[in-house]
């Protein structure tokens, strides 16, 4: 009887550990991980020779800081990457902050309504790692962030939705996105994101959106995400 339990207790064990079929992998190897999932982000789904891509950000909690990244894609044809810094080791902390920004662009030939879900994997702190402070010409200047990201996530309803950006005062707007997002269990129809449209305008030194949601758009989640990339970083 003993024995029996013991085995069921094992196996429960077993069950709970692994991973169930098609998960995604963002906290894989990380012994302490918080898993923050995106919405599901339309990716332009031009065929045109120059492919237009989206971005979206996605951030850990207070005090954390993205120590994996992983993404569902509603197609193969998506080609999608995120923008890390530079530095060394390559590590969460030196490569990684407590966001990412995600950037996908449609690779395929057929008409589609491609999206891809972003996924974070949030550790701790700040992370980092040291070493041998490296020789430099006085000259020149280390990597840095000169750039700073002002974002705003607006919640989209049936009609017209307008969400705006800014750079701060002393910054200058270099440029701008804007990314739909639905939060659904699964990748939305091409009827869903059909029923969203979303025009970019720049005004000054703001990033203007006008989203016109039909009314197919229900009671659905959704967001939009409007950027401003703005120069004045250090």
């Amino acid at each position: 009887m003993r024995l029996a339990l013991v085995a069921v207790l094992v196996l429960a064990a077993l069950a709970a550990g692994a991973a169930p079929a098609g998960a995604t992998n963002e906290c894989k190897g990380l012994q302490v991980c918080v898993r923050v999932p995106g919405p599901w982000v339309v990716v332009p789904a031009t065929r045109a020779t120059r492919r237009v891509p989206v971005q979206y950000q996605l951030s850990c909690p207070r005090g954390f800081t993205v120590g994996g990244l992983d993404a569902e894609l509603s197609v193969r044809a998506i080609d999608i990457d995120f923008s890390g810094l530079l530095g060394s080791p390559v590590n969460p902390g030196v490569t990684t902050s407590n966001a990412a920004l995600f950037r996908a662009v449609y690779t395929g030939a057929a008409a589609a309504a491609p999206t891809f879900r972003p996924h974070l994997g949030c550790i701790p702190g700040a992370g980092g790692g040291g070493g041998p402070v490296p020789f430099r010409v006085p000259s020149t200047f280390p990597p840095g962030q000169p750039t700073v990201r002002r974002l705003h996530n607006v919640r989209l309803h049936v009609g017209v939705t307008r969400a705006a950006a800014a750079c701060a005062a002393g910054e200058r707007l270099l440029s701008g996105w804007q990314a739909v997002g639905f939060d659904t269990a699964h990748s939305p129809s091409a009827a869903l994101v059909d029923t969203v449209s979303a025009t970019r305008t720049i005004r000054g030194n703001s990033v203007v959106v006008r989203v016109q949601a039909g009314a197919g758009l229900g009671t659905t989640r959704a967001v939009v995400q409007v950027g401003a990339v703005c120069g004045g970083g250090s």
